[in-house]
């Protein structure tokens, strides 16, 4: 699984006009799933996000998790995180799992999330979406499950 990770003060996503998910302070997840991912994906990510030190501590520095700080969570499905822009000038997205099985991963992440106490809001599988975020930072990080195993650079 992949994700894109905003620190927000404000998002919310709107499908045909209807705000589907709304949240305040917290973080904003673009979550993309690719065809090998599973259970242990979904287990890794949603640790990640409840745990991910990127709000500041009176003194300023990363030093609090979205629970620590009491925040949200707001989980939009996004198969281009798995976009291919090696050849050509059009993006490949054979990479992405195809919907009947991504879509049970992100409801999965959702209800790991929830099973941790945060509070989550999301977007609408495969739906158009607009999406409206308050960057806080700006604070933005890359997860992919598949750097989980690999040594630190640096």
């Amino acid at each position: 699984m992949r994700a894109v990770v905003q620190r927000v003060s404000a998002a919310r996503v709107t499908v045909e006009g209807e705000t589907t998910g709304s949240i305040g302070l917290g973080l904003l997840a673009y979550v993309g799933v690719g065809p090998e991912d599973g259970e242990d994906e979904v287990g890794w990510l949603a640790s990640k996000l409840t745990t991910l030190r990127i709000f500041p501590n009176d003194e300023g520095r990363f030093d609090r998790s979205v629970t620590d700080v009491g925040g949200a969570v707001l989980v939009v499905s996004q198969f281009t995180l798995y976009g291919d822009t090696r050849k050509g000038r059009r993006p490949s997205f054979t990479g992405a799992a195809p919907p009947e099985v991504a879509e049970p991963l992100v409801e999965r992440l959702v209800e790991v999330l929830r099973e941790d106490g945060v509070e989550v809001a999301t977007g609408r599988f495969g739906a158009h979406m607009l999406v409206d975020a308050v960057n806080d930072g700006p604070v933005t990080i890359l997860l992919d499950s598949t750097d989980r195993d690999q040594p630190r650079r640096g």
